[in-house]
C-alpha cells in the first residue's frame, strides 16, 4: 500500500467506458458501473470501496494457488530484471526450457512435446492447426473435419470459437461451419424421461461414432472435448463417457484432443485430469489458466510423441509447423509458472484438493433443499448450481434474470459468483478451507432464498 491518493471508484468506472470488455453488449458500452477490484489475498478479493468477498469463480477458473503469492511475484520480478523477453524463433532461455521439461514429466502418456501459447484460446487453435498439419504431412489433405459438442467452450479465436457449443454466444459471429460439427450436449439431466444414465451414455457415445461415420473417417481429423464442460455450466458427462469416446477415436483414426484449460493444475485434484480421473491418454492436450494461476497469461499445447514420429516417418523433407506467437514461452510467464508449480509441490495442493473436494461437494449438495435449485453438479473444486423457478414452465430468460439477482445479493454479502445463464458456477482458489466453504455455501443459500422470496412476492402481486 502507498500513501498516494487513490483514484475514486466513480472515476475508474467513468474511464472504464473506454475498455471494451469480453462479451460486452456494444450497444450499451459504458452503461454498466462495474465493481472495481483492487486487491486479492488468498481466496478473497477486495473492491475499491473496501468490500471483501470470496472469489467464487477464482478469477476466471484460474487463480488456483490463490492471491498474494509472493513467491510468484518475486520470481516474476527477478526474471524481468534478468531477461524480460526472448525470441522463441531463434534462441531459447532457461525458464521456458526448464518449464517444458517439467511439464512433460507430469503430463499423461507420451505428451512430451510442449508448444507454448498465450492462453487457452491460442492453445486450442494451435491444437486444431496441428491436426490439419499432421494430416497434410501424412498425405491426407481431406482429413480436416472437427467434431465438438453443444455446451462446450474452447476459446475465442476463429477456429476455437467455431468449436465452442454455447449457441447463444455465436449470434452475429462468423464460424467455420464447413469444418466444425457439434454433437448434442452430454448432460445426463437432459436425458429423456425413462432413460437410464447408462443408456444416455450409450447414446452420447453413439452420437460421436455416428457423426464420424456420417462424415467419413477419412474426412474427420479430430474430436475435441473438455472432461467437464466448464463454461457450459459445469456439465459432467456420465461415467465412462470420456474414455469410451477416446476408444471410438482410436478405432477410426481420429485425433482425441483433451481441452484441460480449466480442469488441469489441481481443479480436479491432479495436475491433469484426462488420465488420473478419466483414464485417457489423449493425442493432444491443451491447458492455460492454472498453469500460472492467472498471474500472467500463458497456455500450452501438449503433443504426443506418436504424432511427431508419424510425421518423421512420412518422408525425409523438412516439415515446419508454421504456427507460433511473439510471446511463446515468454520467460517472465514461464518464471511465474515454475514458481506456481513449486507452490503446488511445497504446499501439497493436489492432496488438499482431493480431501477438500469431498466436503465441498457435500456442502453444496445441501442447497438442494431450496425449491428453486433444480440440480447441483460438482466435480473436484468446480461446481454448478442450476436454478429453475417453475419446472413445469421452463423459461431460460426468466431464470437467468433470477440468477443475476442472486449474484447481486451474494456480492452484497461477501461472495462474488459467476452466473452462466441458469447456473451459478464456482471454481474457488484451491487453497479454500472447510470453514471458508461453509462461508461460501452460507452466502449462496442466503442469496438464493432472498432472491426467491422477492421473486415469489413479485409474482403474488401480479
Amino acid at each position: 500500500m502507498t500513501d498516494e491518493p487513490r483514484i475514486s471508484t466513480s472515476d475508474v468506472q467513468d474511464m472504464d467506458k473506454y475498455f471494451l470488455h469480453p462479451w460486452e453488449d456494444v450497444t450499451a458500452i459504458g452503461a454498466e458501473a462495474r465493481t472495481v477490484i483492487t486487491h486479492g489475498d488468498g481466496i478473497y478479493i477486495t473492491d475499491s470501496d473496501g468490500n471483501r468477498m470470496i472469489d467464487g469463480p477464482g478469477g476466471m477458473w484460474c487463480v488456483n494457488a490463490g492471491y498474494g503469492r509472493e513467491e510468484i511475484v518475486e520470481a516474476v520480478a527477478a526474471q524481468m530484471r534478468d531477461l524480460p523477453y526472448f525470441s522463441p524463433w531463434s534462441v531459447t532461455t532457461s525458464p521456458a526450457a526448464i518449464l517444458a521439461e517439467r511439464l512433460a514429466a507430469i503430463a499423461p502418456g507420451d505428451l512430451n512435446n510442449v508448444f507454448f501459447t498465450t492462453g487457452g484460446s491460442t492453445a486450442v487453435d494451435s491444437a486444431l492447426r496441428f491436426a490439419f498439419f499432421y494430416n497434410n504431412c501424412l498425405g491426407r489433405p481431406e482429413k480436416k473435419q472437427i467434431i465438438a459438442r453443444v455446451g462446450a467452450y474452447h476459446g475465442s479465436t476463429h477456429l476455437s470459437a467455431s468449436c465452442s457449443g454455447k449457441i447463444l454466444e455465436k449470434v452475429n459471429m462468423d464460424m467455420a461451419e464447413d469444418l466444425v460439427h457439434l454433437l448434442p450436449k452430454p448432460n445426463p439431466a437432459e436425458r429423456p424421461e425413462g432413460m437410464s444414465v447408462e443408456e444416455f451414455c450409450d447414446e452420447k457415445v453413439a452420437d460421436l461414432e455416428n457423426k464420424i461415420l456420417e462424415l467419413g473417417p477419412d474426412k474427420v481429423a479430430a474430436f475435441i472435448a473438455e472432461p467437464v464442460l466448464a463454461s457450459g455450466g459445469v456439465i459432467i458427462p456420465p461415467e465412462g463417457y470420456f474414455k469410451r469416446c477416446h476408444e471410438i477415436c482410436q478405432e477410426y483414426d481420429v485425433l482425441f484432443i483433451a481441452d484441460e484449460v480449466v480442469t488441469a493444475f489441481g481443479r480436479l485434484g491432479h495436475y491433469f485430469a484426462s488420465k488420473d480421473v478419466f483414464g485417457v491418454e489423449p493425442d493432444m492436450l491443451t491447458t492455460a489458466k492454472g498453469l500460472t494461476s492467472g498471474y500472467l497469461p500463458m497456455g500450452a499445447l501438449f503433443i504426443s510423441d506418436r504424432l511427431i514420429a508419424d510425421i518423421k516417418a512420412s518422408g525425409n523433407s523438412a516439415k515446419g509447423f508454421f504456427n507460433g506467437f511473439t510471446y511463446s514461452g515468454h520467460p517472465v510467464a514461464a518464471a511465474a509458472a515454475l514458481a506456481n508449480l513449486d507452490i503446488f509441490e511445497r504446499d501439497g495442493l493436489l492432496d488438499h484438493v482431493q480431501k477438500t473436494a469431498v466436503y465441498f461437494e457435500k456442502s453444496l449438495r445441501g442447497l438442494s433443499d431450496i425449491p428453486v435449485v433444480s440440480e447441483v453438479r460438482v466435480k473436484g473444486l468446480m461446481a454448478g448450481v442450476e436454478c429453475c423457478l417453475d419446472p413445469d414452465n421452463p423459461n431460460e430468460e426468466r431464470d437467468t434474470t433470477f440468477l443475476l439477482d442472486v449474484d447481486q445479493i451474494c456480492q452484497e454479502n461477501g461472495l462474488l459468483l459467476r452466473p452462466v445463464y441458469t447456473a451459478a458456477v464456482m471454481s474457488p482458489p484451491l487453497t479454500i478451507t472447510e470453514t471458508q466453504i461453509d462461508d461460501l455455501t452460507g452466502i449462496i443459500r442466503l442469496g438464493l432464498e432472498t432472491a426467491l422470496t422477492k421473486w415469489q412476492s413479485k409474482t403474488d402481486r401480479l
